[in-house]
């Protein structure tokens, strides 16, 4: 009986992510309603709150399972090897195709403001302890110079993800490395 009423809410909880991202592909979270969310998921109101505070509490557990996994997939790859910087690339743009609609949506003008800087401190976080690897480094150096590249890259996956991903995680993720690992002197 528990493992029906387990699928219940994984069932209950996945329409109801689905709907919120759905509304927001349309409009803002402040203009988003419970009643909407529901209607759209064929849910009752009562059935959201079993699950949910409200809409902000919906789009912020999205938000958190987004992270956890992306700290799941940068756990599993150091940085200080390229190949293995590549490779960890490569699979985070992999799940961001994954879940295209998703990120589209999240990383519009109408997804949380927040939701970025969440995902730019998770790879500001994870370069820093690699390069830091037991180096005695300037830490203000590590904080700007991973803001740099953390920043660049985002925006970089942000226009692709707008460009309708025409080119391959791995196309991408070589790019990203070479941008990262080379920069401006590519170019000369």
């Amino acid at each position: 009986m528990s493992e029906k009423l387990d699928r219940r809410k994984k069932y209950t909880r996945h329409v109801l992510k689905n709907s919120l991202i759905q509304l927001l592909a349309k409009k803002p979270i402040t203009s988003i309603t419970v009643k909407e969310i529901c209607e759209l998921a064929d849910i009752n109101r009562s059935t959201f709150y079993t699950h949910y505070a409200d809409h902000y509490d919906l789009l912020d557990k999205i938000e958190e399972e987004i992270t956890e996994d992306m700290n799941e997939y940068l756990s599993s790859y150091r940085f200080t090897i390229e190949e293995e910087s590549l490779q960890m690339t490569q699979k985070l743009l992999e799940y961001i195709t994954q879940n295209k609609f998703m990120f589209q949506t999240l990383l519009n003008k109408n997804g949380d403001p927040t939701f970025e800087q969440r995902l730019m401190h998770i790879a500001q976080r994870f370069m820093m302890n690699s390069w830091r690897n037991g180096n005695d480094v300037d830490e203000l150096y590590l904080r700007y110079l991973s803001t740099f590249v953390v920043s660049g890259a985002i925006n970089v996956i942000k226009d692709w993800i707008e460009n309708d991903m025409d080119q391959s995680p791995k196309e991408m993720a070589f790019l990203i490395n070479d941008f990262t690992n080379y920069g401006v002197s590519y170019m000369e």
